[in-house]
């Protein structure tokens, strides 16, 4: 198992795939502001989703800037999920690309 780096308009298109996102920046960041499919993963989180989730649906991981993620990525791959994505440029390009489509 093996992940893929996407772009942010990647990531977007695969709304329509129905596709799962975790978010694995800080809480505090999360909370300020994030995309709205995004479900917040950390150390606390990680178990329970881990049995929750979908592993056969697309899963996006979105850190601060693409770079995190792709270990997220890789180590949620080795998981069982069927195809893994880490989104590059992170929350920080795909904020600056759709700023309308941010939660907070």
């Amino acid at each position: 198992m093996n992940y893929q780096r996407i772009t942010p308009e990647q990531a977007a298109a695969l709304r329509e795939r129905n596709a799962q996102w975790v978010d694995i920046r800080d809480e505090a960041s999360f909370a300020a502001g994030h995309i709205p499919e995004c479900q917040h993963l950390d150390n606390t989180s990680l178990a329970r989703y881990l049995i929750e989730a979908d592993h056969d649906r697309p899963l996006i991981v979105v850190c601060y800037h693409g770079n995190s993620s792709q270990q997220a990525a890789a180590y949620l791959a080795e998981q069982g999920f069927d195809e893994v994505y880490s989104l590059d440029g992170g929350f920080t390009l795909w904020q600056s690309l759709f700023p309308e489509d941010v939660a907070r």
